[in-house]
């Protein structure tokens, strides 16, 4: 699976009225709920996911769940988007590859 397919599964569940009441029951302190976006995210979180996914060079792309922190910190920040959401789903798409991989 690539990122850009990776990504594209989480399109249908984008701002879902089920996914958002679960965000809601286990959101933290000051209202985040990070984790969940990988089941559900807002438009906004995939609004910024599809920015730093289309800029991605094709060597990144090609190697995505093995990006340092530092190179997942500049993506977010080229593509104007949150460094926390950015690594939780570079990490989400590395297990989901690791899975495929161990079937």
């Amino acid at each position: 699976m690539t990122i850009e397919e990776y990504l594209k599964s989480l399109e249908p569940f984008v701002d879902n009225a089920y996914g958002r009441q679960i965000r809601q029951q286990f959101q933290s302190i000051d209202g985040k709920s990070e984790l969940a976006m990988l089941q559900s995210p807002s438009r906004d979180e995939f609004e910024q996911l599809t920015r730093a996914v289309a800029i991605m060079t094709p060597a990144e792309r090609n190697s995505a769940e093995t990006l340092t922190d530092e190179q997942i910190s500049r993506l977010a920040e080229d593509a104007m988007a949150d460094k926390a959401i950015l690594a939780i789903f570079i990490n989400g798409y590395a297990i989901n590859k690791q899975k495929l991989k161990n079937k």
